[in-house]
């Protein structure tokens, strides 16, 4: 069945700019609708598509195209019954990681196995510019024109527009809910909890509760103070790595003086159209972060050592597994807006802070152009980056060299709509759940003085869980948020 409907919705009749806790009007249009689907698992899953206008300040303004499925537990009944109008389920909207990655299919999330069976509809969207949301990549900005207007048309793909999209289409869905459904609960995962927090701060009328992994971002902290924080933990799980094996100190840097050799001042050329630096290899070390990241690093090394002892260069194998590692050329909004999530609000720019903070660091001395090189080290390791974007990025990966340009626009742009209404928040009425780690990518000692601005918020913390527990260790994670949620504390 394919249905199209035109709805529009504004949302506290207002300017179209943000002030306090007023969101801007909110425009969304659900234009099909598939026959709903069973997969394995018991889930009955639609597939919706809506449209929103670029700027939801201007309703005329290009349209974007949103991608969501949503999925409920299906049980056959034992006798078939005459066809009725069921019972509405309520919502729960996944906020996804990134930015830039789209949601996984409802049969691959852990969501489905721990709040489905609770009573929701879970709806998995794809934030504009991800998955199959109008997705960005250098060919579709081409469409869109040079770098100047590249650069324009990304400033609405921040967390402030997306909630708006969410936003519009929860409005669209639970047009004919009756009232104590129409608000929908929402699951937010590390970008997708700083989403939370912009909903939580502009548009907490639509939100029965919220769910945060791994997201208690720093609320008024620009990119070079988060940067300082995170450098610190990877610095440690750096550490952790060649404790782990101390063999690699010794191994990484004689197979950065091999790249070096082989591909001289541009790098080793990769299938794809890269080049690998040994700036870009220290890159791998975003893995550090995540359950398994240090045991992944090694493994690449044992393979580029094996490749040198037996060949004298690296096999196309082991260059395309560099390559694709951070999917650095498939999710390009990851690079090119990283740093400006954490431009909280107007006068902050990103500036490549990651590059500015790291340059300070003694164990990051390989930022700086005039770097001697890894014999310079002496009998000190090679560190690893982590969660950090650098320039060099836009000179090594293949998507990213074309948008060279844009990200410079971007990183030096300083008028960024506000992200959050501290003010708001400190007078919150939405239950919210949220758990906080021992975390590479969202500093623990930074979610702690964001959770204390939060009101009414309650924390589960821990430190032997990482960044994406909730893909790798879920039932360390959700029923943690779930006890939260339903037992009370004395």
């Amino acid at each position: 069945m394919i249905r199209r409907t035109e709805l529009q919705y504004r949302i506290n009749q207002s300017n179209s700019q943000q002030v306090g806790s007023v969101m801007a009007p909110v425009v969304a249009t659900l234009i099909s609708e598939s026959k709903p689907h069973l997969v394995p698992g018991k889930l009955m899953v639609r597939e919706l598509w809506f449209e929103v206008p670029l700027d939801h300040s201007d309703p005329k303004s290009k349209p974007i195209k949103l991608f969501a499925r949503s999925a409920y537990k299906y049980e056959k009944p034992i006798v078939e019954s005459s066809p009725s109008q069921p019972d509405q389920r309520p919502f729960l909207l996944f906020l996804q990681g990134g930015p830039g990655f789209g949601t996984p299919a409802p049969q691959n999330s852990p969501l489905s196995t721990y709040m489905l069976d609770r009573g929701y509809e879970l709806l998995l969207l794809d934030q504009r510019g991800t998955g199959l949301s109008t997705p960005v990549s250098a060919d579709t900005l081409e469409l869109i024109g040079g770098p100047k207007e590249q650069a324009e048309y990304l400033k609405f793909f921040r967390a402030d527009t997306l909630v708006k999209d969410s936003e519009a289409v929860r409005l669209c869905l639970t047009k004919d809910f009756p009232p104590e459904k129409k608000k929908w609960s929402t699951f937010g995962q590390s970008f997708g909890g700083m989403m939370t927090l912009t909903y939580l701060s502009f548009a907490p009328e639509g939100l029965r509760e919220s769910f945060i992994t791994g997201g208690l971002a720093a609320l008024d902290k620009g990119p070079a103070e988060v940067y300082q924080a995170t450098y610190r933990t990877c610095i440690e799980r750096n550490k952790a790595y060649y404790k782990k094996f101390p063999d690699d100190v010794e191994t990484v840097k004689w197979i950065a003086g091999k790249i070096r050799e082989l591909g001289g001042e541009k790098g080793v050329p990769l299938p794809a159209g890269g080049f690998l630096t040994v700036q870009r290899l220290m890159t791998v070390g975003l893995n550090f972060g995540v359950h398994g990241g240090i045991d992944r690093v090694h493994s690449y090394i044992v393979r580029m050592k094996a490749d040198l002892d037996q060949f004298g260069m690296f096999t196309r194998f082991t260059l395309s597994e560099l390559e694709q590692d951070n999917q650095w050329d498939t999710a390009p909004i990851y690079t090119l807006l990283h740093e400006p999530c954490w431009c909280f609000g107007p006068g902050v720019a990103g500036s490549w802070a990651a590059e500015r903070v790291g340059k300070g660091l003694d164990e990051y001395q390989w930022l700086q152009k005039d770097w001697a090189g890894p014999a310079s080290l002496g009998e000190k390791p090679l560190y690893f980056s982590g969660e950090m974007i650098y320039p060099f990025h836009f000179e090594t990966c293949s998507e990213l060299i074309k948008l060279k340009e844009t990200a410079q626009i971007l990183a030096e742009f300083d008028q960024w709509a506000p992200l959050y209404d501290i003010d708001q928040l400190g007078k919150n009425e939405v239950p919210v759940f949220a758990a906080s780690y021992y975390d590479m990518y969202v500093d623990a000692r930074l979610a702690r003085v964001t959770a204390s601005r939060i009101k009414g918020i309650k924390v589960f913390e821990t430190n032997v869980l990482y960044h994406n527990a909730l893909r790798s260790n879920p039932d360390e994670v959700i029923p943690q948020l779930l006890k939260l949620r339903d037992d009370t504390i004395d």
